[in-house]
This record gives structure tokens, C-alpha cells and sequence, in this order.
């Protein structure tokens, strides 16, 4: 499988390509960052999966020319919205090329994920704190996003009865989703932890996942380019492959 990395430069880029040079039923098509075009070097060296792990703001232009350069996507980067995803399921009609898009591609993380989404059927209590490096320039994380989504799935009244009435600090109980309260953490010394914690009169629930190593999401990301080199469909989610 003949896989281009996007951002090569990056501490997650330079991973995967470390990790694809090690692999080997892997080769190292292509190798990309700032000053170099996407979309000419899919043109000059095709690729099976570009795997892509850049910047949010770019994420919309950086899927349209994988898809539309020949090749499948799988992308680390975060902040698709539901008119994202749409955009994109028709860019993979057009195309006839599947892109995976995943919040986190560690599976342990994945697994945390599905673990808080069960456990909110039984608690009403819930906030979630993610920890990362101090270089993560969006916040709050997508997989606390992801997370708080999947929980909402099975609870719709988080946090009914919390007496907030009087900020010393506004934005100190933190973000809102749905009830849910998500706080992000930025610090020298992490590379991606989150934690869950659930409460209930009597007793309180964490569920947490470390992440110590930029090689704890290779796995995920093979799997991933496996999956999604032959098809043309969106998936959105590490979940739907474990």
C-alpha cells in the first residue's frame, strides 16, 4: 500500500512516516509540508491513502484534493462539522474515493469513548478533562467532543441540579455541551490523556486513557488505510472498525 504523509514535519507526520518506512507491506510514496503542493505530488507519485494530520483550518481544502488528487484520506486533523461531512460523502461520490476521518486513532482512547458512552445511561453527573501539549492549537479536543456526543446518545440531562450561581472567573466550570462540562488542559509534558468522571449520590465513576507516546496511534491509523483504500464511503470514527 503506497501511502503519502501530509504534514511530514509535524511530531504526528514524522511518526507516521517513520512508522509506514518500518511497515513492510507499507511504502513511502510521498512527503509533504509547508512549500511543498499536495496536490502535485499526488500527481507525479499516486498514492492508495494520503494520511493527513495538519491544521483545522485547513482540513475542507486538504480532504478535496486528496480525494480529487486519487487517492483515499485518512485524517487525524479535527473540527468537521455535520455540513463538513456532507460535503465531503458527495466529494467521495464524485470522486469514487473513501475518506476516514477519526477524532482520535488511538484505540484505547476509542474504546475509553464507548466505555463513558455506556456508563452515562446510569449517571446524570458528567464532566470530561483533556489533557494535551501546550502546541495543540484547538481546544476543547475533537475526542472530548467525540466523547460528549456519544454519551448525549444515552443521557439528555447532565448536570440538572449544579448550583452555579457565582463566577469568581468566568470560563472556570468550563465549556458546554449539552449539559456535558468539558475542560481543556495545555501543558508541557503531555502528549493526549482525557478523562471521564460520572457521578452519582454515594459514588463517582472515572474512566481515563494516557496517551505517553506519538506511536500509540499507529495502530489505529493502519487499520484505518486498510479499511478505507478500496472504499469509496465516509467514516467518521474509530469505533466503527474495532
Amino acid at each position: 500500500m503506497r501511502i503519502t504523509v501530509n504534514g511530514s514535519m509535524g511530531k504526528m507526520g514524522a511518526t507516521v512516516v517513520e512508522f509506514v518506512e518500518a511497515k513492510d507491506d507499507l511504502t513511502l510514496a510521498g512527503s509533504i509540508d509547508i512549500g511543498t503542493s499536495l496536490a502535485e505530488s499526488l500527481a507525479s507519485n499516486p498514492a492508495d491513502v494520503v494520511v493527513d494530520f495538519t491544521r483545522p483550518e485547513i482540513r475542507m481544502e486538504t480532504v478535496k484534493a486528496i480525494l480529487f488528487g486519487g487517492a483515499a484520506a485518512v485524517v487525524g486533523t479535527t473540527g468537521f462539522t455535520p455540513t463538513d461531512l456532507d460535503q465531503i460523502r458527495e466529494w467521495v461520490k464524485e470522486t469514487g474515493k473513501g475518506c476516514f476521518i477519526a477524532p482520535n486513532f488511538i484505540i484505547g482512547n476509542v474504546l475509553m469513548q464507548q466505555f463513558a458512552k455506556k456508563a452515562a445511561e446510569y449517571y446524570d453527573y458528567a464532566e470530561i478533562i483533556e489533557y494535551h501539549h501546550e502546541n495543540k492549537v484547538d481546544f476543547p479536543s475533537g475526542t472530548a467532543v467525540k466523547t460528549a456526543e456519544l454519551m448525549c446518545e444515552n443521557n439528555k440531562t447532565f448536570n440538572p441540579k449544579t448550583n452555579d450561581l457565582v463566577a469568581n472567573v468566568e470560563g472556570a466550570r468550563g465549556g458546554d455541551f449539552e449539559g456535558i462540562k468539558l475542560h481543556a488542559v495545555r501543558m508541557p509534558g503531555f502528549v493526549a490523556s482525557q478523562e471521564v468522571i460520572l457521578g452519582a449520590p454515594g459514588q463517582y465513576l472515572t474512566i481515563r486513557h494516557d496517551s505517553i507516546e506519538r506511536t500509540s496511534y499507529m495502530p489505529g491509523v493502519y487499520m484505518a488505510s486498510k479499511h478505507i483504500k478500496d472504499r469509496a464511503e465516509l467514516v467518521y470514527g474509530l469505533e466503527h472498525i474495532l
